[in-house]
Order: C-alpha cells, then structure tokens, then sequence
C-alpha cells in the first residue's frame, strides 16, 4: 500500500486527507470512501496509523472504492502533501555510512549517533526549501531512507522491530552547515523551516522486496551527486528502532531519518551547496521520487 496526504484542487480551502495509490493515475480518499460503508477513518496520516487494524480498514474502503468508483480521484484533481504532517518525534542518524564518515574525517561510529529535527520542518513533495540568506549561506542536501513508526515501541529488541514499523519514506536532511558545525551540535542547523522533506508516499513494508538493499541517489539540476544502496548502512533498521527505543518511546507516525551516503555538498571539490532556483531530487528504488525547488526567503 502506498499512503499519502493530499488536498482536493476545488478553488476552496480543503482539508487534508490520507489517500491511497490506487494506480499511477487515480488516489483514493480512504475518510471517503470507508464512510460509505460505515468504516470510520481518520482523515490525517498519524491519526490513521494509531488506528486499529487500519490496513485491513483501508482495504475494505479500496475494495469498495474500486466497485463504485466512491472517493477516487485523479491525481491530476489533487496536490500531493507530506505523507506525515504532525509526527510527535523526528530521529535522525548521523554518519551511518562508512564512506560517508570517512569524507568528512569522522570515526566509524560504535552504535548509531542520534540527533533530531523539529517537526515544524516537514514539508512536501513539490513544496520549497526556503531558508533566509542572512542568516545561512552553507546549505546542504542529505538522501536519506525515513522509516515511520507504525506501532508504539519501547525497550522492543531487534527481532521485535520490524513489527513497529508502518513504511518507508524518501527524505532529504536539509542541512544548513554553518550553523550545524559552528554550534557544535546539530539542531539548529538541522530544523530549520522547510528541512525536512519527505515523500512522496508512505510505502508498507509488503510493498519493499528488501529496505537494506535499495538504490539511493541526489540529483541537483539534474547532475547526480549521491549515489549508494542502502546495503551500505552501518546500523540497519531493526537496530536502529531497538536502539532507539531504549532510550525514548517510539510512537505511531513518528519518523526516523536513517542516515545520507557520500557525495554532500559541503565535502565535495569545491563544494556544491544549494541555491536561490535549485531544484534538487532525492530517489530511493521502490519508494519513489522527492523533487523540491530551493529558494530565498
């Protein structure tokens, strides 16, 4: 199942709805549609995850969907939104890629490296990275595999941890670097509004053939500039929900950005940092595309 966030293109203000992928061409409003056989589900993405037995609801409501034509769009009738709009948490991992670590001169990190962004920096597919010039000049683009939490986790050992997990996402760590290294602890530079893309939908576990083995690429304007698989991640993503829940909750909707491969613009000869009119994209085999456009404020 592929789960997004759109808003319906009326002319009026609409209110966000959790929608399924039917194909390539329509998206089915799941409120919609499951209401017309009294299957009652949330409109918003984190709310639908905490919901009961919520894929097998989903299902009933595309069953339906598909018969009556009840909720379906077509994409062109909606704009797609961030997949998850008000997560609790946002976990990153830094330096979670060998080479990664080694082009910025970092030791091989023992156990996962944990720092966070803000919620306030999620943004969409086709929305703006938009920063203020003055107050940073050094930002950054980060391709990064997010999981989402699907089910409440807390001290779940690492057989236990793909149960907790709802999907996958591609996102950028936007990353401003002056203010990151210049503070000496990274969430700042990392929670500015606009850094944290994510999209385009909401991928489920059934949907991916092997979360450790995907291509994962950057492009900006066009030229590729990062380019690994997810086979080369130090810490894998049963470790890392383990790791994390640990220390802290991990709850339904709560996103985990799982670390960026070589190729950052900060490290690069010379260096290629974003700008006023970039277009950068972020691909992951499987889950899709993540195009945003960059601009001043």
């Amino acid at each position: 199942m592929r789960l997004g966030q759109y808003q319906t293109q009326t002319g009026t203000t609409d209110e966000p709805w959790c929608g399924v992928a039917a194909d390539d061409e329509t998206v089915v409003n799941l409120s919609e549609a499951g209401a017309a056989i009294d299957v009652a589900l949330p409109e918003r993405s984190v709310a639908l995850l905490e919901t009961w037995e919520w894929e097998r609801k989903a299902e009933l409501a595309l069953e339906y969907a598909a018969a009556t034509g009840v909720g379906v769009y077509d994409r062109d009738e909606v704009t797609a939104l961030a997949p998850i709009t008000e997560p609790e948490k946002i976990v990153c991992v830094g330096l979670n890629y060998r080479d990664h670590a080694e082009e910025g001169d970092n030791p091989i990190p023992d156990e996962p490296v944990l720092f966070s962004k803000f919620p306030t920096a999620v943004t969409g597919p086709g929305e703006t990275i938009s920063w203020d010039p003055d107050y940073t000049e050094k930002v950054d683009y980060e391709a990064e595999l997010v999981v989402v939490i699907g089910e409440e986790a807390r001290r779940v050992s690492e057989d236990e941890a793909m149960d907790h997990v709802a999907g996958f996402l591609v996102g950028n760590d936007v990353s401003a670097r002056d203010l990151q290294h210049g503070d000496g602890q990274w969430v700042r530079g990392k929670s500015l509004d606009t850094f944290a893309p994510i999209g385009p939908e909401l991928v489920t576990p059934e949907e991916v053939s092997d979360p450790h083995d995907l291509e994962i690429w950057t492009e900006v304007n066009g030229e590729r500039l990062q380019e690994s698989t997810t086979s080369n991640l130090i810490f894998g993503i049963d470790e890392l929900v383990s790791f994390c829940s640990q220390a802290f909750t991990l709850r339904p909707g709560d996103l985990l950005f799982t670390g960026t491969p070589p190729g950052v613009g900060v490290y690069r000869e010379p260096p290629t940092l974003l700008e006023d009119g970039d277009s950068v994209t972020v691909g992951i085999e499987e889950l899709g595309t993540l195009t945003n456009d960059c601009a001043f404020e």
